[in-house]
């Protein structure tokens, strides 16, 4: 017999006969009738588990991953107000249950077997995956089985604070609500999940606000892997900065008052608890996983005699809330109404086409406030000495930090977090003197981790902020690209774009840097940025370019709510000349406020027709350089600045090479995975005239006078051009 039949007959057969496991008498202050709304809940939860393997087995449903052996977290949720953002771990059903009977209008059994049959008309993802999470309970769906889902918890949590000192026009959250983020025991040993007690505690150990309760839902194991008895209490029972509470889960009345100490310490304190709950696991891990694969026949049934269900008949009984029978029949009819509607739910439609899957890439767009900008006294009193030299050419640096200044004088949501981003002004000087424009509660200096910067800014977004993160250098992304990957830009997917988190993250990128660096300070690969649905991703090559496209992604992140990245060439940061020395060629004025580069919009040096160059950043400045080596040769070309490289702006790169004989594409990042290797495929499928590629080769840089050996150079795009147009060189 299925693992979940058995223990199902056992419960009718136990139930009947009286036969129930022994335990602590109930005590606490849970009422008759919130026990029994949680013992519903929990009947629910194991039908619907029961249910879905029926279905999945049927070919009906298409994954399970179950929660019987939780359904104590029914009594959590319970203890809990539904204006408390929770981030649920993958066995919470009973908790999203008993949320829904705190919110009137609820038909949770129906959402969730259409969640169970991947039908299009599931509530929270629309078919796309089977998720907990629901806009009307405050729950935003999660997928992760690896703790990712925690840095965004620490960051929502922080956000309840800051937003108390801020007029946010998409605020979400009461400033009494408090955040709730649950995983397993396993989880909890995941370096992700590591970070965010460790942001936590820090955070808490200043004082600063962070009403966040975490809890780990103790089984004992992880898929086969067993968890070291004790260890969950001896690793967080003394952490600094971090309350431990403890209960047993198959206690209702014990994790019902110990559940409502830790939120009542975490809502008065405003400070992190670490609620731990001793679960247990039935059937195994996920779909068709089979526990006596790896546990012996005696612990599974051990298990399984320890049914929280059983434990929860005998609890109510004692306490004089519902007799055994009632219980029964409680469970029962829950069965046979899971059962009926399961039959109803598995002949919704589903999702059919590239476009029903694709439609909840790209978040909707909102309704925000108009802004008519700073007054000139504010803006003056902001800028202070550098209005005078506003109207001078400038590096591309001091334009990104004047743009920044605009901004956030225009859009009091936006914040800034990240390491040395404060006080210090940036490892380039890039944000000096914000925090003195802004207060360090918009120039938020973060403790060195990728994954809580990252965190804290989708977490902030979740609360009505516009955040911009930075990563200090684009190699450091690699820490924490599933934060971006698997958290910020699936979460639209997931919830139907029910859920967003906007933001523009910034990151000091690209190579050529004279004697700094090696591979950790200089990385040419973006690849892992570009493989992102739904993710734009921004590189300008000069100052005033710059500027206007940091106005475009604020408006992208507030706006249509999109996750943008902004990749700054660190070389081009200071870069003033461009054919020779102290010519200035590079620097820029800083461009009227009302300039504005457009997503797709890509810019045309010169309308040659003898070739065209197809760049972006560094590449483009080099180009201009070969350009005018060109031109000394009779040669006449164009150099198109792409600006986006991710969604590549296909027809305006079309449209810029319409007329050219030849196409030269020049691109720093690698030849494998690079931007050229999608830039080739365009223009061979839409353009018949000879091209070519110069590309930086497959390595890693290094640091000294070789630092731009493995890229491209003005005299190898020049030699490039003239190869291709079959000239001397």
């Amino acid at each position: 017999m299925d693992r979940a039949d058995i223990v199902h007959e056992n419960f009718l057969r136990r139930v009947a006969m009286g036969d129930l496991p022994v335990g602590a008498a109930p005590s606490g202050p849970l009422k008759p009738d919130e026990a029994v709304a949680i013992y519903r809940a929990a009947c629910l939860s194991r039908a619907l588990d029961r249910t879905s393997r029926t279905m999945q087995k049927a070919g009906q449903g298409f994954y399970t991953i179950g929660s019987s052996g939780h359904e104590g977290m029914a009594a959590v949720a319970s203890a809990l107000r539904p204006t408390d953002m929770a981030f649920l771990h993958y066995r919470d059903a009973a908790f999203q249950i008993a949320r829904s009977l705190q919110v009137p209008g609820q038909s949770i059994a129906w959402d969730m077997l259409l969640s169970f049959a991947a039908s299009s008309e599931d509530p929270i993802s629309g078919g796309r995956h089977k998720v907990l999470g629901s806009k009307a309970l405050n729950i935003p769906p999660q997928t992760s089985t690896i703790a990712s889902h925690l840095p965004k918890a620490v960051g929502a949590a922080y956000a309840i604070g800051a937003a108390r000192r801020h007029a946010l026009e998409h605020k979400a959250l009461p400033d009494d609500a408090i955040v709730y983020c649950s995983f397993g025991d396993a989880s909890a040993n995941h370096s992700t999940a590591q970070g965010a007690f460790n942001t936590a505690g820090w955070t808490s150990y200043q004082s600063i606000p962070l009403p966040l309760l975490f809890v780990c839902e103790d089984n004992g194991i992880g898929i086969s892997t067993k968890t070291p008895k004790g260890w969950i209490a001896a690793t967080f029972r003394d952490r600094p900065g971090l309350k431990y509470f403890h209960c047993n889960g198959l206690d209702i009345y014990e994790t019902f008052r110990v559940a409502e100490e830790a939120a009542h310490y975490v809502r008065t304190r405003k400070k992190p608890a670490f609620l731990h709950i001793g679960t247990i696991r039935l059937y195994g891990h996920a779909g068709a996983d089979v526990p006596t694969t790896y546990l012996s026949r005696d612990e599974v049934e051990a298990e399984e005699a320890n049914d929280p269900l059983l434990h929860t008949v005998r609890l109510m009984s004692e306490a004089g809330a519902l007799a055994p029978a009632s219980a029964l029949a409680i469970y029962e009819q829950t069965n046979a109404r899971v059962a009926r509607i399961a039959g109803e739910a598995v002949k919704r439609p589903r999702l059919k086409t590239p476009g029903d899957v694709m439609a909840s890439l790209i978040p909707p767009k909102r309704e925000c406030r108009p802004t008519n900008g700073p007054s000139a006294e504010a803006r003056a009193a902001a800028f202070g000495g550098d209005m005078k030299a506003i109207d001078e050419p400038q590096i591309m640096s001091r334009l990104i930090n004047w743009a920044l200044t605009d901004l956030m004088l225009e859009h009091p949501e936006i914040v800034m977090m990240g390491e040395d981003v404060g006080r210090k002004g940036g490892v380039y000087g890039v944000t000096q003197k914000l925090t003195a424009r802004f207060g360090p509660d918009r120039m938020i200096d973060t403790l060195l981790d990728e994954q809580s910067i990252l965190g804290l800014a989708i977490g902030m977004a979740q609360n009505g902020f516009v955040p911009m993160p930075e990563i200090q250098f684009l190699a450091y992304l690699h820490n924490a690209e599933d934060q971006i990957r698997g958290e910020a830009a699936t979460l639209p997917f997931f919830s139907n774009g029910q859920y967003t988190n906007p933001m523009v993250l910034r990151i000091a990128g690209l190579g050529y840097q004279k004697g700094f660096g090696g591979h950790f300070h200089n990385d040419n690969s973006v690849a892992v940025i570009r493989d992102i649905p739904g993710v734009i991703l921004a590189c300008p090559s000069n100052g005033a370019d710059a500027a206007r496209m940091m106005r475009e992604c604020v408006r992208l992140a507030r706006e249509e709510q999109r996750v943008v990245v902004f990749l700054e060439p660190i070389a081009l940061y200071p870069m003033r000349d461009l054919h020779g020395d102290k010519d200035g060629g590079w620097m820029c004025r800083y461009p009227e406020r009302s300039e504005v580069i457009g997503l797709g919009e890509v810019g045309i040096h010169g309308d040659g027709t003898d070739l065209a160059i197809v760049t972006y950043g560094n590449g483009y400045y080099l180009s201009r350089q070969a350009g005018k080596r060109l031109a000394e040769k009779g040669v006449n070309a164009r150099v198109i600045d792409m600006r986006w490289l991710s969604p590549l702006p296909a027809d305006a790169l079309v449209d810029a090479v319409r007329g050219a004989k030849r196409i030269l594409i020049v691109d720093e990042t690698r030849r494998s995975g690079g931007v050229a290797e999608a830039l080739m495929a365009l223009f061979a499928e839409r353009n018949d005239v000879p091209k070519a590629r110069l590309t930086a080769e497959d390595s890693f840089i290094a640091t000294g006078p070789a630092y731009a050996a493995t890229m491209p150079s003005a005299e190898s795009i020049y030699d490039a051009a003239m190869a291709l147009i079959g000239g001397a060189k």
